[in-house]
């Protein structure tokens, strides 16, 4: 599950052309944050979910792998 929703984020991130740093500060986290989320090596809390869920107008069932849309 990790690494779908690692995929998730990191396709979020570079299909609006934002580096780690830009997205990072939409969300008010660090590059590293967002670097861990892409990578599995963390997951996003459920704040950070639905904040990305708002910015990025995808569905959090999308974010997580629960759909593929």
């Amino acid at each position: 599950m990790k690494e779908l929703i690692a995929k998730r984020v990191k396709e979020i991130r570079t299909e609006r052309s934002l580096s780690q740093e830009s997205f990072g500060k939409l969300l008010h986290v660090s590059q590293d944050t967002v670097s861990l989320w892409e990578n599995g090596r963390a997951l996003p809390t459920t704040e950070y979910v639905i904040e990305m869920c708002r910015q990025f107008e995808v569905s959090a069932d999308y974010l997580l792998g629960l759909s593929d849309y």
